[in-house]
C-alpha cells in the first residue's frame, strides 16, 4: 500500500504542514511518496528527502509550477495518483490544501474527506463538524481517498530520512490563473500556525493601538506569536492573517493566552486543542472560561501590563 503526500513549499523550504501530512500518511502503513512540484525547487526536494519515513520524493520542476496554482497542480496530481496506484493522497488542511484537494478529488471522480484529525485504518477517518463540537467517523470504500489533514492533530515528521529522488515529467500549463504579486508580512515572532505560545486579543482590546500597546510587549516577553479573534480582525485592529478560529487558522500551542476574547464557538474551534489556555476577561460568564485552564476575571487594561511586568521582572 502506497500513499502520496503533496508538498506545500515556496521552492526553497517545505511548509510545516507537509511534515504533519507525512506523519498522517504513516497511519496507512506501507510506502510514502512526497510530490514536490515547483521551479528551481532543489532545496525543497532536499528537505523532503530528509524526512523520516519517506520512501521517494517525486520531483517535478517546471516554470509554471513556480507559484502553487491549484489548477495546474490538480492535473499533475491526478496523473501521478492514477499512474502510481496510491491508496490515498494527503495534503495539509491549509489554504493551499483546501484549494487543491477538492480539485484533485473531482478529477479522480471521488469524494474528498476534509479536515481529518485521526486515521484509524485505511478508509476509516475522523473529522470534526459543527465547529468541532461533534466528531464523526467517516468510512470510505473508494479506490483512492483524497484527504486534507488538520495539522494540529498530527506531530511534524522528524528528520533523518534518506529518500530517493525520481524526476517526473511536468503536466500542462493550463494558464487559467496567474499570480500578479504578493504582499508578505515579515515578523521576527514565531509563525502563528506553528508557535509554541500564542497571545490573542479580541474585541475587548478596543482598538489597534491598544492591541499593540498591551499585547505586543506580552508576546515579546513570552516569545509568542500574536493572534486575534474574528471580531478583532473585522474591527481592523490587526490584519486578517492574525485570525484564529473556524474561518482563520487552527492552532494548538502549548500555551494560549486569550485577552478580551469572549469565546464564540467559531473562535473556540480554532484553539481549544491548546495544551494550556489562559483567559483574561472582565465578564465572569464569558464562554472562554468554559475551556480555559486558568481564568482571570479582571480589567485587561490593568491585568495585562501587570502580567507583562511580572514576567519580565520589571
Amino acid at each position: 500500500m502506497k500513499t502520496l503526500v503533496i508538498a506545500e513549499h515556496d521552492n526553497g523550504r517545505l511548509a510545516t504542514a507537509s511534515l504533519n501530512a507525512v506523519t498522517a500518511a504513516t497511519r496507512f502503513g506501507g510506502e510514502i511518496d512526497v510530490l514536490v512540484a515547483g521551479s528551481a525547487c532543489d532545496a525543497a526536494v532536499a528537505q523532503a528527502q530528509g524526512i523520516a519515513g519517506v520512501a521517494r520524493v517525486l520531483k517535478v520542476d517546471a516554470g509554471h509550477y513556480a507559484e502553487p496554482l491549484a489548477e495546474n497542480l490538480a492535473v499533475l496530481v491526478q496523473r501521478v495518483a492514477g499512474e502510481g496506484g496510491y491508496r490515498a493522497v494527503l495534503v495539509g488542511a491549509t489554504s493551499f490544501g483546501k484549494n487543491l484537494a477538492p480539485r484533485v478529488a473531482a478529477l479522480l471522480d471521488v469524494a474528498a474527506v476534509s479536515d481529518v484529525v485521526a486515521i484509524t485504518a485505511p478508509g476509516r477517518y475522523e473529522r470534526p463538524i459543527y465547529a468541532g463540537n461533534v466528531m464523526v467517523a467517516v468510512e470510505s470504500d473508494q479506490a483512492v481517498d483524497v484527504l486534507t489533514v488538520r495539522t494540529t492533530a498530527f506531530d511534524a515528521a522528524a528528520a533523518g530520512g534518506g529518500a530517493a529522488v525520481e524526476s517526473l515529467a511536468a503536466g500542462p500549463d493550463l494558464a487559467l490563473s496567474r499570480v500578479l504579486g504578493r504582499e508578505l508580512s515579515k515578523s521576527e515572532r514565531p509563525e502563528l500556525g506553528a508557535a509554541a505560545i500564542v497571545v490573542s486579543g479580541g474585541r475587548g482590546i478596543g482598538s489597534g493601538e491598544n492591541y499593540q500597546r498591551l499585547l505586543e510587549p506580552l508576546a515579546d516577553t513570552l516569545g509568542a506569536a500574536l493572534g486575534a479573534s474574528r471580531a478583532a480582525v473585522d474591527a481592523g485592529f490587526v490584519p486578517n492573517d492574525y485570525q484564529v478560529g473556524q474561518t482563520g487558522k487552527i492552532v494548538a500551542p502549548g500555551l494560549y493566552v486569550a485577552v478580551g476574547i469572549s469565546g464564540a464557538i467559531q473562535h473556540l474551534a480554532g484553539m481549544k486543542d491548546s495544551k494550556v489556555i489562559v483567559a483574561i476577561n472582565k465578564d465572569p460568564d464569558a464562554p472562554i472560561f468554559q475551556v480555559a485552564d486558568y481564568g482571570l476575571v479582571a480589567d485587561l487594561f490593568e491585568a495585562v501590563p501587570e502580567l507583562t511586568g511580572s514576567l519580565s521582572g520589571t
